[in-house]
């Protein structure tokens, strides 16, 4: 394995817990709550943000463009909302898809199917016909409530397939649309009482809260579940690292859909009685005017989001803003220092989670360049990269790595720590390693190469399905697209191995984009590439791409160029290949 990190010491944790001490009797409270919470305990998002309503009821909990919901509106507005789900038929357990663009009354449904006991159902606005179709399939939602565009993907669906929706009440979450001929759920509870539920305080923490999908990158989307029990761990653990206060603005622009708004942003926000500041979604050329519109002290990020925002021209006031810090996972130790230097951001919570894990980590201690600390165990085991299988000692056994080395991420399930797999159960058992370090133990298989730092940090390496085998050594496709980004005249770059013919492993193939007014240097990238990386790391063949399709979180759709591999049949993209005797890349003809 080829990637570089640094450990970690005592000295670097000790310097970390002393930026605790000052905000200790501001954290002890949910340092209790976290201590004492159980499966089975009453506990809820719904009560979470109920309970703090009423401690910040006239302080802002919701911005969203011109608009602003006090605590105290927000409560009453769920609790109607609530009731009227409930008189529309919705019982605690059912499912209400929620198909929508990030809108106030999105995210103020999903806390109303909360405080009902329902499960909110956080489907993909960016996915249309038969994979929207398998979604909605797999949670069968007793209605779904959409906004304009959400009840477009519904009228094409339905146009596709005849009655596929004859059994899904339709509402609007706008106004009355023509649309479907469906009516708008704001007459469902513009009337209802606003007083909170006397429900809500009784649902337990194990039961389901919401379905997060999958991104769909590598094959149709599943739905995981994400309980109210995980969504509190999540909560009060990582407010416990950040130490946001009632006062501070905390900003997402991420689609409601997915963990790190939902869960990770709206987390922090309720745990302290801050701010939530939405917007519809992420604009690399108007985002620091966004951030200064709502005044906003800290946001939400994904890796991604913080290289678009590096590749914007640099201006004077780079630095003229509110924000004291960011949370959020995929920031690339190659970009770390640039993005915390430029914009004057010092103050960065990295953290490691997925959706169907049962463990996170949390860069508590700010630290660079790592994922973070995780209080609960876990083990980084010795795993073949090309058979993606953990290897066995001769007992059948699983083998830790040493610290400073690479391996397979994964984390015991436990009573205390459960495994809430996806709603479709054949899905789970694939994620499931059985018999790991004693006979009929179960652990949860991250999928996830990671390198042990030492104190319980650990740095992301690579996805396991990523990382390919070419002349004898694995290849972290995270650390060759790392040294591509430093190039300048580069947007993006997604790194994958493709089969050839007659040849064992995989050829490094580098998809590339170029940044708008810099042009193609393929003598710099070559020297670039062969000074900073080993020689069988360096890509073999470059594709340069026209088009960069990415999801809505801004991933790559690598499995779709992974397969269309080097065949020109299937693309019209510049191809070129690396002589290794010139070290230079020339054109495939």
């Amino acid at each position: 394995m080829t990637v570089q990190g640094k450990t970690v010491s005592a000295i670097d944790i000790a310097k970390g817990a002393l930026g605790f001490l000052p905000d200790m009797p501001r954290i002890l409270p949910s340092l209790f709550n976290l201590a004492f919470l159980r499966p089975l305990s009453r506990r809820s998002l719904g009560l979470l943000f109920q309970e703090t309503a009423a401690k910040h009821a006239r302080q802002p909990f919701l911005k969203s463009g011109s608009e602003t919901w006090t605590y105290d509106k927000a409560n009453a507005t769920c609790n109607q909302m609530a009731r009227g789900l409930h008189a529309l038929g919705v019982q605690a357990g059912d499912t209400v898809g929620l198909l929508s663009a990030n809108r106030a009354e999105t995210l103020l449904a999903v806390v109303a199917c909360a405080k009902l006991g329902a499960v909110a159902a956080l489907l993909n606005i960016n996915q249309h016909g038969a994979v929207q179709a398998h979604s909605l399939g797999l949670v069968k939602p007793r209605l779904v409530l959409a906004c304009d565009k959400g009840l477009q993907i519904l009228k094409a669906l339905e146009k596709e397939q005849p009655g596929f929706l004859k059994s899904i009440e339709v509402l609007s979450l706008q106004e009355p649309s023509s649309d479907l001929l469906v009516t708008d759920f704001r007459s469902a509870w513009c009337t209802q009482p606003a007083h909170n539920l006397a429900y809500t305080a009784q649902i337990i923490a194990s039961s389901p809260c919401f379905y997060i999908f999958t991104s769909g990158t590598t094959g149709l989307p599943k739905a995981s579940v994400m309980s109210h029990y995980r969504w509190l761990q999540a909560a009060l653990g990582m407010n416990t690292a950040v130490r946001l206060n009632s006062d501070d603005v905390f900003y997402c622009c991420l689609p409601l859909y997915h963990n790190n708004a939902l869960t990770v942003s709206l987390g922090v926000v309720v745990a302290a009685g801050a701010c939530f500041a939405l917007d519809e979604k992420f604009s690399a050329s108007k985002f620091w005017q966004r951030i200064a519109h709502y005044q906003v002290t800290a946001f939400c990020y994904i890796g991604e989001l913080l290289r678009y925002l590096l590749n914007q021209p640099e201006r004077m006031d780079d630095q003229n803003h509110e924000v004291r810090l960011i949370l959020g996972n995929g920031l690339r130790p190659e970009i770390w220092s640039d993005f915390e230097n430029r914009f004057g951001i010092h103050q960065i919570f990295e953290f490691y989670g997925a959706s169907e894990s049962n463990l996170g980590f949390m860069n508590a201690f700010g630290l660079k360049e790592t994922v973070g600390f995780c209080p609960m165990p876990y083990e980084v085991v010795a795993c073949n990269a090309d058979t993606e299988q953990v290897q066995r000692n001769t007992h059948g056994f699983c083998v830790p790595v040493a610290r400073g080395e690479v391996g397979l991420l994964i984390s015991e399930i436990t009573g205390l720590r459960p495994f809430d797999g996806y709603t479709d159960p054949a899905a789970n058992e694939g994620k499931l390693l059985r018999n790991v370090f004693r006979k009929g133990d179960c652990w949860f298989n991250s999928g996830d190469l990671v390198r042990r730092q030492g104190w319980q940090h650990i740095q992301f390496v690579d996805r396991l399905g990523d990382t390919f085998r070419w002349k004898g050594e694995n290849v972290a496709t995270s650390e060759v697209e790392g040294v591509l980004a430093k190039l300048p005249f580069l947007a993006h770059a997604v790194v994958y191995g493709v089969k050839l013919k007659g040849v064992d492993g995989k050829a490094g193939m580098a998809a590339v984009a170029v940044k708008r007014g810099y042009r193609l240097d393929l003598k710099a990238m070559a020297n670039h590439l062969v000074s900073n990386l080993p020689a069988y790391a360096v890509p073999q063949y470059v594709r340069v791409l026209k088009l960069v399709e990415t999801t809505g979180t801004f991933k790559y759709q690598k499995v779709r160029l992974k397969k269309e591999g080097l065949d020109q049949n299937q693309f019209q993209d510049s191809l070129y290949w690396f002589d290794a005797n010139t070290q230079r890349y020339e054109s495939v003809k």
